[in-house]
């Protein structure tokens, strides 16, 4: 047998429909793998993986289940099948099964334009390897670091192909490079880490690695002697680096599953104002040379430009074909899964509105108050939005940055930390998730 990806997923449909699977889906992921670690200018951990994986899902009427493996043969991909099919005979009925209807497919399933992988040969590992080192050397190379704790370079390629019994077929490469670098400052108990890294699709499009490493050294030394603020309500800035993760809980409330469960605190709020009037939260997965780009879901649907939210209205949820059909609503194309799992919605690339101001505007505007770098856990009620989280970063007085601080915690509640947030403009364009600094004022503190 052909071990081509498209040809295995036809294996595996056959064997489905030979087991009496009344229908089913095959995805069937081949990857490469390459990591260089060094330390102490010296290399501590080189790693390498080739992998192989099938996955099945079958469906017995309104029954459903999964197989995978990671053994291409002829035997297993008929162990799969008939292991599958028994699985869906004993499963619960579910009336919100099945695979999308020929009609609803995407049609246009070439990714080509998207520039996902990258057409420069695979790295040599000496190559990943002087990355590393001179990531390391310029992150001690800055005054005040006393050692690195880790630098890494990496390169990955994944090659992906699903077929279906509803007509579906397709598929596409990816490619991945990237450098990152943990720099400390201080010894003994007033030890100070921090890191700086970058990832692309396109080798040519990394940042240079001394860069990294001297950013992450810089960092670690900025973060020495820190205090603990003063407890009390402040405006707090979340930097570019962290600020992301607010726009995370708005689009976990927002994904369908949740929603379906009524485990959401933003069930009821379709229509209505979760951002300033003047912000929009975009999702474009057809974004060229980025992670998160795809010409189709993983169910097959075609992948589209939407609006999540509008002028400051929340305009949907994200939704794969399951929560959908709970919802008696139309799937958003955001189907996302691996081979041992069912589909669940998952947003590609989102992006929000950016400001006019700078970060240094917006630490300036801010008077007296937090600039958030990093934080620790997370106490997020994913049914009310109250939101708790240990905080790090530097105090500012007067519109000045004056002092490291950490051991805090900043505390809101997310509907209301969400609809008077202030955007800089320092976004990376390159990332799948573009996010600036975000300015809240009157957050709780609590510290000294």
């Amino acid at each position: 047998m052909s071990d081509s990806l498209p040809d295995l997923a036809g294996a595996l449909l056959r064997a489905a429909r030979d087991a009496g699977a009344d229908a089913a889906e095959a995805l069937t992921l081949r990857g490469t793998s390459l990591s260089i670690d060094v330390r102490s200018g010296k290399l501590e951990i080189a790693e390498r993986s080739e992998s192989t994986d099938l996955g099945l899902r079958v469906f017995v009427g309104q029954r459903s289940a999964i197989s995978s493996a990671s053994d291409s043969s002829a035997t297993t991909i008929a162990a799969m099948a008939e292991r599958a099919v028994a699985m869906a005979r004993e499963a619960p009925e579910d009336p919100h099964a099945g695979l999308a209807q020929p009609d609803q497919l995407a049609t246009d399933r070439d990714a080509t334009v998207l520039e996902l992988a990258d057409a420069t040969p695979e790295p040599e590992p000496a190559a990943l390897e002087r990355d590393a080192l001179e990531a390391e050397a310029a992150g001690r190379a800055v005054a005040g670091v006393s050692q690195v704790q880790s630098a890494n370079a990496s390169y990955g390629a994944q090659s992906m192909y699903m077929a279906a019994t509803n007509g579906f077929s397709g598929g596409f490469d990816r490619t991945s490079r990237s450098v990152s670098c943990v720099a400390i400052a201080g010894t003994g108990t007033d030890m100070e880490r921090d890191y700086d890294g970058d990832a692309r699709v396109f080798q040519s499009d990394l940042r240079s690695a001394t860069d990294i490493g001297r950013i992450a050294g810089e960092r670690a030394v900025e973060r020495l002697n820190p205090r603990k603020p003063a407890t009390g309500t402040y405006p707090v800035l979340f930097d570019e680096r962290i600020s992301s993760s607010l726009i995370g809980h708005l689009l976990s409330a927002a994904n369908g599953a949740a929603i379906a469960r009524g485990s959401s605190w933003l069930e009821g709020y379709l229509g209505e104002q979760v951002l300033p009037e003047h912000l929009s939260l975009v999702e474009d997965p057809r974004r060229t040379r980025v992670s998160g780009s795809r010409p189709f879901d993983a169910e097959g649907l075609p992948t589209a430009r939407r609006a999540i939210v509008e002028n400051g209205v929340l305009t949907g949820w994200t939704l794969d074909l399951a929560s959908a059909r709970k919802l008696g609503m139309a799937s958003t194309g955001n189907a996302a899964r691996g081979v041992s799992g069912p589909p669940s919605p998952a947003t590609w690339n989102t992006a929000l509105t950016q400001g006019a101001q700078s970060r240094a505007d917006l630490i300036a505007a801010m008077g007296t108050g937090l600039l958030v770098t990093s934080m620790i856990g997370s106490t997020i009620n994913p049914n009310t939005g109250d939101y708790s989280r240990g905080a790090s970063g530097f105090w500012v007085e007067n519109g000045e940055i004056t002092y490291p601080v950490n051991e805090c915690t900043i505390a809101g509640n997310l509907r209301d930390m969400l609809r008077r947030i202030i955007p800089a403009n320092d976004a990376r364009p390159w990332l799948s998730r573009v996010v600036p600094s975000l300015l809240i004022e009157g957050m709780t503190l609590a510290g000294d």
